[in-house]
This record gives structure tokens, sequence and C-alpha cells, in this order.
């Protein structure tokens, strides 16, 4: 037992301690600004990706207003040094009047191709103005660029809203923030893009969209099983090492708690939804990034857990999302949406600093602690 023990205590001083995380460089990179590096009286709602060749893809929806609705475009930077410089915005996309929302990105590294999925409401619409259910022409609609060039060039949109939108949903939104590729042998390749739904009563649910075929098809999961009282909203999903898919959503309903289910089928049913209360909710979006190290996936999860939208808080789960083993405070003060990516060293965050008129981006070090 002695042995034992003395073993145990050797391989323990010999494993790397995880430092605490910590912000890389002096001040944060604004990437997009209203009024200053785009025309637009507001911006907010970021997306952001890293793909297989390094390039960061940040999105954004540039807004007409600061309103959820205002003829939002689709503006793009990116950074070819892990977000030290980034390049001039642009708008990726636009529908003239009609307002673009939830900017969601994913990519399938095998082929190189950056797909942007989002949702349209026509001119002067908004989520909870009586828009009609399903397929009807003058509804919300689910849409998809892709990119083969690392987000210079963009497809035109791909209309998705016949496969994925339930007959019942009068809005769909995708994550906001990114969706992922399955790495585990039961459905290596799946792409996964994480959604909410409302119906016609304010009733929110959780479901995925997949593809198996590189994105040339894609097919809606079943909805998150939930109580009357706990209902779901801006998701984020992430994949464990044994092939399980977390989900982690906000709350619409229920105890200011996010909210979390696990799936064994690549997302096509789900556990039922169950608080997590090691994870507050002030009712805001958040991000959710795995990142691996050799034969170790840790999983980041990244939100506003001050009172209100403040205080950016990043924690680390060590066994798929079940608990949380570190806390870091690393934004105080005001704090809403964001999106991570893996980069040398550690994470690039791509985050709402306070109100509707900035996008900021910084980098944070992950290192293991020295000497260890």
């Amino acid at each position: 037992m002695e042995r034992l023990s003395l073993l145990l205590a050797a391989l323990a001083c010999a494993a790397p301690a995880l430092a605490q995380p910590t912000l890389m460089g002096d001040a944060p990179v604004a990437v997009f600004e209203a009024k200053k590096n785009l025309p637009h009286a507001s911006v907010r709602i970021p997306s952001l990706l890293r793909t297989k060749k390094g390039t960061l893809i940040a999105v954004a929806e540039a807004r007409e207003k600061a309103t959820d609705q205002a003829g939002n475009d689709l503006v793009i930077a990116t950074s070819k040094d892990d977000g030290v410089t980034w390049s001039k915005p642009r708008v990726a996309y636009d529908q003239g009047k009609d307002s673009c929302n939830n900017p969601t990105l994913v990519e399938d590294e095998l082929i190189g191709r950056v797909f942007l999925f989002f949702q349209t409401f026509p001119a002067g619409s908004h989520e909870f103005g009586r828009l009609p259910a399903g397929d009807a022409a003058e509804g919300t609609r689910i849409r998809v660029l892709a990119s083969d060039d690392e987000g210079v060039t963009w497809s035109r949109p791909a209309d998705l809203t016949r496969d994925l939108k339930p007959t019942e949903a009068v809005t769909t939104a995708s994550g906001p923030g990114i969706g992922i590729k399955l790495k585990h042998a039961l459905h290596a390749g799946r792409l996964v893009v994480p959604f909410n739904s409302q119906d016609a009563r304010k009733n929110f649910v959780n479901w995925v969209a997949y593809s198996d075929d590189g994105g040339r098809s894609w097919h809606r999961g079943g909805n998150v099983p939930q109580d009357g009282g706990r209902q779901l909203n801006e998701v984020q999903v992430a994949e464990a090492r044994d092939g399980t898919v977390y989900l982690n959503s906000r709350r619409w309903k229920g105890a200011p708690f996010r909210k979390v289910a696990w799936s064994k089928d690549g997302g096509q049913t789900w556990s039922p939804a169950a608080d997590d209360a090691a994870l507050p909710d002030p009712t805001c979006q958040a991000s959710l990034l795995r990142v691996d190290d050799g034969a170790t996936s840790r999983f980041y999860f990244l939100n506003p857990a001050g009172k209100g939208r403040a205080d950016g808080t990043l924690r680390r789960s060590d066994d798929g999302g079940k608990t949380w083993s570190q806390s870091t405070l690393l934004f105080p003060g005001p704090f809403a949406y964001s999106s991570m990516a893996a980069i040398k060293g550690g994470l690039g965050v791509l985050y709402e600093p306070n109100g509707s008129t900035s996008v900021l981006y910084r980098r944070v070090a992950l290192e293991p602690a020295p000497g260890r």
C-alpha cells in the first residue's frame, strides 16, 4: 500500500499542472466597431472559427440600429496570426432590408469547406411578431453560405428551411457561435449545428441539424426533452472523447442555471434537459469549446457569471461537462455574447464588452504552470 501511494504521488508530480488561464497582450483588439470600421449603427452576436489551415474567421451581425432585427448584414474579418492583427471588415452577405441573424460557423476540415448558418427575417418583422410557422414564404428562413478559400469568398445562400424548420416553429436560431465536427468512430465526420426553435406560444426547444455527407444534405435531430418549467434557448455543443455529445443551453424558463443534456447517437436523441447548478445563467448566450492536448480533451465554457451580463468567467471540465474543476474571472465588468477558438498556447475569444457598438478579441493563455 505504501509503495502504491508513493507511485501515485510521483505520477501526480510528473503530470503537468494546468495554470490558471490569463489574458495575453496589453489590450483587446477591436475587430468590429459600429460607425468606425463599419458604417452600421450597431454590431452584435460574434461567431469565431479557426480553420484547419490556421485562419481565424470572425463573423457578426452589423445592424442599422440597436435592435435584434434591424436589416442586419453579416460582416466578416479574418486573421492569419491567431488574432494579433485582423483584416478590414467586409460584408459577407446582406439581403436588403431583410434581417440576417444568429451566425454560426462550422468547418469540414477534410474538404476545407467552411459553412456559415444564419436565419433571415422579412423586413419589418421581429422574433415575437406573429410570424407564420413552418415553410411559409413570408416567414423566417434557415440559410447557409459556404467558403472554400478561408472565408475570402462565399457561395450564394442555400435555403434549408424545408429540410430543417419544424412545422410548428415560427422562428429558428442556429447557435449563435459554432457547430462541430464529430471525431469518435461511431459518427466520425458528422457535422453538427445546434439550434433552438419557437412555436406560436413562445415555447422554445433545442435540437441539432446534422450532415453525414460533408454538408451536401442536412437533417434535423429530435428535440431535447424538457418539462414545462424548464425551457432551452441559445445553445452550443461539444463532443467528449467517448463520442457523447454534450449540449449547453441558455435558459428561457426555469431556474437561473444553464440547461444541459447529452446524446449517445450523434445528436439524434437526447437525455432530458437538466439544470447545472455550477453554471449560473443571467439569461445570456455562452460559448463552449473542446480543446485537445494529446490524449486529453477538455471542455472550456465562457459566460457572464456575475449579476446581469457581467464578469466573463471561463470554466474547465475534464469529464465531458459533468463537473467543472476550474473557474477563472477573465473579463470583469460588462460582458455578454462570446465565441471561442483554440489557438497556439490557448484560446481566442471574440466577445461583446458592453452595449452594442463593438465586438472585441482577446487571447487567453492556457499553458502548463512553469516548473511542473
